[in-house]
């Protein structure tokens, strides 16, 4: 094979799936610094303005891929429609939480809650899927949990920020697959369905003189209209990623948007890290580290990787 057939070889599908997850994954890691810029703006306002400005996002993507007869299908489908209510508000309560608590200078606790999910996956995997957890996979769940008791014993209350986050995306991960259409068309179903009651409070704030938008500066504008591709465009890299990719390469993937967002809470917004969080934390690394271990070891016993 000449050099010149290797520089047009066609990319694998391999090679695709990990340069779209990665992008998802990297800016879900930098989307706090984005955040911070829109603190000024409650946090209400802000998710409506992701939801609002996702739509036309969504929809070029569908319109470019040739899927937009999917949604018109799924709009006539009663049970779809009350599937993807459900997912919509489970994604929302994510957002607003998410978006509160950076604000609030808690972001610490939001990387904290998206390590906790990949092993609340398994819980729940367990628990309405009657899968058997395995001795590593025990083992994780109970340093999770055992960071979670160290928290609520030495703070005088449950993480609930970071409880919170992995709870509403862990049951809307999980009921995100009942969905039967696809991952860009189930995000443009969701933002959709949300769109009404967010344009509605949208219109009331800017009705009232509360809103940031119309009334705001240039700045302002700017922001919040960046607040659609901020939300949609790693959503989509992510969905496009996890079709391409074997389920234990996104499964190890996964850390690198909350490691991300670790960091820049310490070391950029210089969030204070105690000694207790120190150790909750290597608890649930400890915990990731087995659980990724023994996914690893069983898709070599399966062949996939």
């Amino acid at each position: 094979m000449t050099d010149n057939t290797l520089a047009h070889a066609p990319m694998s599908d391999g090679a695709r799936g990990f340069i779209f997850a990665l992008a998802a994954y990297l800016m879900w890691g930098f989307l706090p610094l984005y955040m911070k810029l829109v603190t000024h703006i409650p946090a209400s306002e802000v998710v409506a303005h992701r939801i609002v400005w996702s739509v036309p996002v969504a929809a070029i993507l569908l319109f470019l891929i040739g899927r937009t007869a999917d949604i018109t299908a799924a709009l006539r489908s009663p049970r779809t429609l009350m599937m993807a209510c459900l997912t919509a508000g489970l994604i929302t309560l994510n957002w607003g939480i998410y978006v509160w608590a950076i604000s609030v200078d808690r972001a610490l606790e939001t990387a904290l809650g998206y390590y906790i999910n990949p092993i609340l996956n398994v819980v729940l995997g367990a628990l309405f899927l009657k899968e058997r957890l395995n001795r590593a996979q025990m083992v994780a769940v109970g340093l999770a949990v055992a960071a979670v008791v160290l928290l609520t014993v030495k703070a005088g209350g449950l993480p609930w920020v970071s409880l919170a986050l992995a709870l509403s995306f862990g049951f809307y991960g999980f009921l995100r697959k009942t969905l039967p259409i696809g991952p860009s068309q189930g995000f443009m179903l969701e933002v959709l369905i949300l769109s009404v009651p967010a344009l509605g409070y949208i219109m009331w704030l800017i009705g009232t003189g509360q809103d940031h938008f119309a009334a705001g500066n240039g700045w302002n504008v700017f922001l919040l209209l960046m607040a659609g591709p901020a939300t949609a465009v790693p959503l989509i890299c992510y969905a496009f990623g996890a079709k391409l990719l074997r389920y234990t390469t996104i499964g190890i993937m996964q850390y690198i948007g909350p490691t991300i967002i670790f960091l820049i809470a310490v070391f950029w917004f210089k969030e204070p890290f105690s000694t207790v969080q120190f150790v909750a934390f290597g608890l649930i690394w400890a915990g990731l580290a087995i659980y990724t271990w023994s996914s690893l070891a069983e898709a070599r016993t399966k062949g996939a990787v």
